[in-house]
């Protein structure tokens, strides 16, 4: 079973940045897609950027311009580079890959965007 551990939240200041982590138990990130999701206070879970197997990444409107989705397939890591933080961005985020038709899920990591 496919176990995925975010790490790099906490508290920011607007405008500034932050990079999570999403580090795999075994290597699964070059081959099948990755995602990061996130939960803001209240709200529900929602997608905010993909890497497909081939490299291809896909972001949320909200986060287009702001944050990078990235892989090192050695390290068997996905990354979220956020910048420009706004206090919207608060959440907790996910890291999922879905492979073979099931999703895997991180426990989470929250990221406080305030003043």
């Amino acid at each position: 079973q496919v176990q995925l551990v975010e790490s790099g939240g906490g508290l920011v200041q607007p405008g500034g940045s932050l990079r999570l982590s999403c580090a795999a138990s075994e290597s699964i990130f070059s081959t099948y897609a990755t995602a990061w999701y996130r939960q803001p206070p209240g709200k529900q879970r929602e997608l905010v950027a993909v890497i497909i197997s081939g490299g291809s990444t896909n972001y949320a409107d909200s986060v287009k311009g702001r944050f990078t989705i990235s892989r090192d397939n050695a390290k068997n890591t996905v990354y979220l580079q956020m910048n420009s933080l706004k206090s919207e961005d608060t959440a907790v985020y996910y890291c999922k890959v879905r492979k073979y038709g099931m999703d895997y899920w991180g426990k989470g990591i929250l990221v406080t965007v305030s003043s």
